[in-house]
């Protein structure tokens, strides 16, 4: 696989991303990694490394940035040599298999929605994110790439999310679940009886309403919801789990036998950091677009980079785009009427 990387996106960029790049890329030689960004800076930045030159590794030039801050859109147009959208140029011009940023998650998904578009029957794309529970991820979609949501879009979240989970993450037979404030048929907004009725009507394993705790309880491999609650949702995890384990660690640091304890407890805590390692899931796919686009998380280091570009490999490699291509033909009822008409279009001028 030839993977991009926006090696000037996120908030250690470039070291970090170099690293991991770089850790990748002699982990992985059959695979090819281009570094995307300001060329010598880049290249400072491997030399202090120390690992040599890596012969998959090779640079693009792109000298201008986009920032956090960036309204997504306008930079874009503003800035047409940025690491992001050189990198995802890439892809669209096939000399690229994917790209992974960390950088502003709008400024990615934009990218890949407008320099490679979506894919036919798909009406938006959706981004998901993996919660850690015990016994494996959970996969949450959408959690931001949009707000307002119908009855259709869930369900195609749903197959996306079905398609992934058994391509990338090798769950067999993946189980679906909408979120909802109650297990009930009937429960729930006019959106979530909607959906429940479409979802149990089609060939995906759909086990019903799931509340926020049959999450951390891993009732389904795939929830899908609304990006508005799904954002709400992923953020208060995310929060919650790090103010548990700030709260143990400092509270387990009082005391004159805290050493002690803390050496007597040490296996478990590693035991426990393991299982709830969110960077082995640190790469989440721009789902629907016609590309591979892995966006990852901000604060991302070398480690998660180097996960990330694992996804983008694996996603690349099991034709994650084509596979959702393909479910969307055959289930064309739950395509939108505009995407109908586009699809119709194209089908007319490829007979032509």
């Amino acid at each position: 696989m030839r993977i991009a990387v926006d090696a000037m996106g996120g908030d250690h960029a470039p070291r970090e991303i170099v690293r991991g790049a770089i850790d990748y890329a002699l982990t992985q030689p059959s695979d090819e990694v281009s570094l995307v960004g300001d060329v010598p800076r880049l290249e400072r930045e491997v030399a202090a490394y120390g690992k040599g030159d890596v012969a998959n590794v090779h640079y693009v030039d792109a000298p201008e940035v986009i920032e956090m801050d960036d309204h997504p859109a306008t930079a874009l147009r503003s800035k047409r040599r940025s690491s992001i959208l050189v990198a995802t140029n890439l892809v669209r011009d096939g000399e690229a298999d994917a790209v992974v940023s960390a950088g502003s998650t709008g400024a990615t998904m934009a990218a890949a929605i407008l320099r490679l578009g979506r894919v036919d029957g798909i009406d938006r794309p959706a981004l998901p994110a993996h919660m850690v529970t015990a016994t494996g991820p959970v996969m949450l979609l959408d959690v931001g790439a949009n707000v307002d949501s119908d009855p259709e879009h869930l369900v195609q979240f749903a197959a996306m999310g079905a398609i992934f989970a058994e391509h990338v993450l090798h769950v067999t037979n993946p189980r679906i679940g909408l979120l909802n404030i109650g297990e009930e048929v009937e429960k729930g907004d006019e959106l979530a009886r909607e959906a429940h009725a479409k979802l149990a009507s089609l060939d995906l394993h759909f086990v019903g309403n799931v509340e926020a705790h049959d999450m951390i309880a891993h009732r389904a491999d795939v929830v899908v919801c609304d990006g508005f609650v799904g954002n709400v949702v992923i953020k208060f995890f995310e929060g919650i789990t790090s103010f548990m384990f700030r709260a143990l660690r400092e509270d387990l640091q009082q005391g004159p036998v805290a050493p002690l304890a803390l050496l007597a407890l040490r296996p478990g805590f590693e035991r426990l950091k393991g299982r709830f390692d969110y960077e082995r899931y640190g790469g989440a796919p721009l789902l629907g677009v016609k590309g591979v686009s892995i966006v990852t998380h901000g604060r991302a280091k070398a480690r998660m980079i180097e996960h990330a570009m694992r996804v983008a490999s694996e996603s690349a490699e099991a034709r994650v785009p084509e596979l959702i291509a393909q479910w969307t033909q055959e289930h064309p009822a739950l395509v939108h009427r505009g995407v109908r008409s586009r699809i119709a279009a194209r089908l007319h001028r490829e007979r032509a």
